[in-house]
């Protein structure tokens, strides 16, 4: 009989496995949001941006460093923040620090029209994501990435990043 208080060993997978486990499943629930996502005002990608301006300090942040936080390509980013900025959603200014640079702002009204999407777009995560794990598993789940994010970029993933003069 085997002793209860004996540590489990994990099954043996592999990377690659794991790999594709964690893809298929982020493209699975990518999917249902994406279905879920409000379609009034600003598109899916365009929320990404907008959120990732909304946590900097004073929602601004230089495009370069835009360009890293998101899965857009830079060119994709700079389109994407030219209209964003032809409709009022964000402003753009030469970089104080470097006038061959570009600082992106989040402006008051694209910052209401990202919170309106984030509170439906917040509910639809919630349900996706406590009907299929656990509240325990949610914080395993979020310890995992983390450690794996960490890993992979040797600590240096700061989401947010200091614009200078900001």
């Amino acid at each position: 009989m085997a002793d209860a208080s004996a540590p489990r060993t994990a099954p043996s997978v592999s990377p690659v496995s794991a790999w594709e486990a964690l893809f298929r499943a982020q493209v699975t629930v990518m999917r249902t949001l994406s279905d879920d996502f409000p379609a009034h005002g600003i598109s899916l990608t365009e929320y990404d941006v907008l959120y990732t301006l909304s946590i900097q300090p004073q929602r601004r942040m230089r495009i370069r460093d835009l360009n890293s936080r998101t899965l857009l390509t830079q060119p994709s980013v700079s389109r994407l923040v030219d209209r964003l900025a032809n409709r009022s959603i964000v402003s753009k200014a030469v970089d104080p620090a470097d006038g061959r640079g570009t600082i992106v702002t989040l402006t008051d009204h694209g910052f209401t029209l990202y919170r309106d999407a984030a509170r439906i777009h917040g509910r639809s995560i919630t349900g996706q994501m406590t009907s299929a794990l656990s509240a325990d598993e949610l914080a395993e789940l979020t310890a995992l990435c983390d450690k794996l994010r960490i890993g992979i970029t040797g600590g240096n993933d700061d989401c947010v990043v200091e614009t200078p003069g900001a």
